[in-house]
């Protein structure tokens, strides 16, 4: 499978004489224009949350295996099952050994979603190689200016992986669904005028790990009819200090459940520390729970923005 990088112009051109579902075909991913000759016939994907992309487009007979799994979550039986014959190839971020050994064609990851900026694995590195790499979305903040995720970054990633994998129909009809779906949603929250105050707590107890501005939560969180507290720290995921949670006083801790440490510690965490005695959440005993998977870009966005509205209107606490 050829790789190339061409200029806009001649996407034109290409994009223009090109017919549906055939090849070349050229997708946007990050800051490159990046084409594929033929569909991949050895994908693999790096976490929980884009393997689950690869499987709602049913491309799991595509891939040869996936990684960054296990060294920090664990498989859940819905996945467990759509995965069941592949093998996981790297319980964390894949090694550029661990792709050629697999003789990979294809990679979907992100950066923080198994590639790091000036990492070994990046798109430039495995050019030489021949395996494609197409870039989470969310993600591309780290490599690039763009605007504040909305949930159309998720569903981009969709129509893309299904232009590349020639299942552009199946791609368009998931998302078609998914836009319904959300329509109803976020229908009864239009114009609330007094979206409720939400703060995203991943981990950590002498510092919390929350999703700024550019994380997809706060896509969610607003697609609910709420706002992240955090929306104006210029980040996708980052690490802060307690005091400025306490002063914006959320109404709702939405807690992403993973790991070691479970949901139920790090509730118990805020509600058995003085700090946070006066905070809404804590003494309303608002919290909701997220599952990793749920709460980074994925097809089961969609039900948890559900579940967070249902929240947000003080239903399912």
């Amino acid at each position: 499978m050829k790789i190339n990088i061409a200029p806009f112009s001649l996407l034109f051109v290409l994009a223009a004489a090109t017919p549906a579902l055939a090849y070349p075909v050229t997708v946007k991913s990050c800051n490159r224009e990046v084409t594929f000759d033929a569909a991949p016939k050895r994908a693999i994907a790096n976490d929980v949350n884009l393997v689950e992309m690869m499987l709602a487009l049913r491309l799991q007979d595509r891939m040869v295996g996936y990684t960054g799994v296990s060294g920090w979550k664990t498989l859940d039986e819905k996945l467990r099952e759509g995965v069941k014959e592949l093998p996981e190839l790297s319980e964390k971020y894949p090694t550029k050994e661990v792709l050629l050994n697999a003789d990979a064609d294809f990679l979907f990851a992100g950066w923080n979603y198994g590639m790091k900026v000036g990492g070994e694995v990046t798109p430039e590195t495995l050019a030489p190689f021949k395996i494609g790499v197409y870039e989470l979305t969310e993600s591309c903040i780290h490599v690039m200016a763009k605007q504040k995720p909305d949930m159309n970054d998720m569903f981009v990633d969709l129509l893309n992986l299904g232009r590349i994998f020639g299942v552009e129909d199946r791609a368009e009809t998931l998302v078609d669904g998914y836009r319904r779906q959300l329509a109803e949603i976020t229908k009864a929250n239009a114009g609330k005028a007094n979206p409720t105050r939400v703060f995203v707590y991943d981990s950590g107890e002498e510092k919390p790990f929350t999703s700024g501005r550019f994380g997809i939560p706060t896509a969610m969180i607003e697609a609910a009819g709420g706002a992240n507290i955090m929306d104006d720290v210029e980040k996708s995921w980052v690490e802060i200090s307690w005091e400025p949670v306490i002063e914006r006083n959320p109404e709702v801790v939405v807690i992403v459940n993973y790991g070691e440490v479970k949901a139920e510690d790090k509730i118990a965490f805020m509600k058995n520390n003085a700090a946070f005695k006066n905070v809404d959440a804590v003494k309303n005993d608002r919290f909701v729970v997220l599952d990793y998977v749920e709460a980074t870009p994925g097809p089961r966005n969609i039900d948890a923005i559900a579940r967070l509205a249902k929240a947000f209107q003080g239903e399912g606490l």
